[in-house]
């Protein structure tokens, strides 16, 4: 019987074959950003001589610190699919309360001003008891009232089952009001024997490195940790994947909700007190508008609306576009006030290029 000749087998190239887009730095929204910060920073380099100066990228590590750790914060409750319209506020107040607190034991004829501070044998330098305390129960104080933000925004949103976006927006309203109702519309300044310590913490410099800097690359590694190595992590990316899906497979929602919101109200609260370290004062209208470009930087670094995608990285990477944007113009003596429209322009074409690319996978 004469054998029959084996055909070759059938293969197909192009089963399993990841495309160029879909791979590497191009798999996220992140990754363009990336890019296109790398360009721009090119064109500011060629068009100013000032832009890699050390001063001025000094300045802009600095001046990007001020909104990054908050936008870390936004940013969890992105993920969850949640969002949070009272960062703004929440820096000023959280930074009223830290300087008024500080300024009042620091008052040796406050009801509380003899418990931290005594007077000198000249009769007029106050000298603290402990050093630092004063500090650090200002800090607690103003991180206090920002916890119990959190916790009424994700009791409203979690337990009550109110919209995140009108429950945020109520809280920007009501805390932007206690911020003038306790002041009286006036701003606050840190005083104290303690001052020099606050201002040493907030706006000082380690090496060379802003300090804003350095708690923002602290606080970033701790979310990056937390995020894709512990349960909590999960539980927050499960969250904004399928909220359904995950309350059925025993994640605990309302707890990962109010947790997502008090995280996000703490950090907007540190935020606030460092911005306040720097500015040397409170004012009452501290951060106004700030919400938006909080969350500016987190969608354009990536984070989905929708809920499920975000990170640390994005996070940064949106604040850092945002920053070297806004020195740019100054540097090239434009208008500060095209700002807005050039972040407004960079939302929608980010937004624009993922949509593009996840229809292209």
């Amino acid at each position: 019987m004469m054998a029959m000749p084996m055909e070759s087998p059938i293969s197909f190239t192009n089963v399993g074959r990841i495309r160029w887009w879909q791979r590497g730095i191009f798999a996220t929204q992140t990754g363009y950003v990336l890019l296109a910060l790398a360009v721009l920073l090119v064109i500011m380099h060629f068009a100013s001589p000032y832009f890699f100066t050390e001063g001025n990228m000094q300045n802009v590590a600095k001046n990007f610190s001020f909104i990054a750790i908050a936008t870390l914060g936004v940013t969890f409750v992105i993920i969850t699919g949640g969002i949070d319209l009272s960062v703004g506020s929440m820096m000023c107040f959280s930074a009223m309360i830290t300087s008024m607190v500080m300024t009042e034991l620091s008052a040796p004829g406050s009801p509380a001003g003899s418990l931290f501070v005594h007077m000198a044998a000249d009769g007029k330098t106050v000298i603290a008891n402990v050093p630092g305390l004063i500090l650090l129960v200002s800090m607690l104080a103003g991180l206090g009232v920002a916890l119990v933000a959190g916790l009424v925004n994700g009791f409203c949103i979690a337990v009550l089952g109110l919209s995140p976006f009108v429950t945020t927006l109520g809280m920007l309203s009501i805390v932007r009001g206690l911020g003038y109702v306790v002041s009286n519309g006036r701003g606050s300044f840190p005083g104290g024997p303690d001052a020099d310590y606050f201002y040493a913490l907030t706006s000082g410099d380690v090496l060379g490195l802003p300090v804003p800097f350095i708690y923002l690359v602290i606080l970033a590694l701790a979310m990056a940790v937390v995020l894709h190595h512990t349960s909590f992590g999960r539980h927050v990316f499960a969250l904004g994947g399928n909220e359904k899906a995950a309350e059925l497979t025993g994640i605990p929602v309302v707890r990962v909700k109010i947790e997502v919101y008090v995280i996000c109200a703490l950090a907007a609260g540190l935020q606030g007190i460092i911005i306040s370290g720097w500015l040397g004062s409170a004012p009452a209208n501290m951060a106004t508008s700030y919400e938006l470009n909080v969350i500016a930087a987190a969608v354009i670094g990536g984070a989905n609306l929708a809920g499920g995608i975000g990170g640390p990285l994005g996070a940064i990477v949106g604040c850092v576009l945002l920053e070297v944007i806004r020195n740019g113009l100054v540097l090239a003596q434009v208008s500060s006030y095209w700002q807005q429209t050039l972040v407004g322009v960079i939302i929608i074409l980010a937004v624009l290029v993922d949509r593009i690319r996840s229809r292209m996978t």
